[in-house]
């Protein structure tokens, strides 16, 4: 069973896709409320229609609600359909998805684990295309001196800060962000 799903969280109207892969994506809240977080759906997944979540898409959509209430679910255990993903973005995610709820890194800690501090605008990059927020938590990885740098999800860089308030992040062991 494939199809997409709206749902609440603590930040807004959310979204998920999923098929018999895993998820096929996510979507944050956009600034314009839940009728354009549907059509941007609808766009992304012309091929899938709205409809009630399966179990393994309510599984994740208990996940996301949660972390986004401040738990520190971090969601490894989501099963993602990286079809269509580069391998380098692949590797990128995997990465950051090792970030725990609270900690952060920089794009350049991200590219030093690839093997190439020079790759920290790619990396920058392909966080700005990761079609899983937040259960690839690109809002973890910052710029660098820990700045927040972009957002590509609704409410850009404020959206970023916020969900980091909600985990309490504590780059690299500093105080917290707020």
């Amino acid at each position: 069973m494939s199809g997409f799903a709206l749902f609440d969280t603590a930040i807004g109207m959310c979204a998920l896709a999923w098929g018999p892969q895993g998820l096929a994506g996510v979507q944050l809240p956009t600034d314009d409320g839940e009728a354009a977080t549907r059509a941007r759906m609808a766009r992304r997944f012309p091929a899938l229609r709205e409809s009630l979540p399966d179990e393994m898409a309510q599984h994740a959509i208990a996940a996301i609600q949660g972390l986004l209430q401040g738990g520190h679910d971090d969601l490894a255990h989501i099963v993602l359909d990286m079809r269509g993903v580069s391998e380098f973005h692949q590797r990128v995610y995997a990465i950051a998805r090792r970030i725990p709820p609270g900690q952060t890194r920089t794009y350049g800690e991200i590219a030093q684990e690839l093997g190439d501090k020079g790759l920290a605008r790619a990396v920058g990059q392909a966080m700005g295309h990761n079609p899983f927020a937040p259960v690839v938590p690109c809002h973890r990885v910052l710029a660098a001196g820990n700045k927040p740098g972009g957002f590509s999800a609704g409410g850009g860089a404020l959206t970023k800060l916020r969900m980091l308030a909600i985990e309490d992040a504590r780059p690299n062991g500093m105080a917290s962000l707020f």
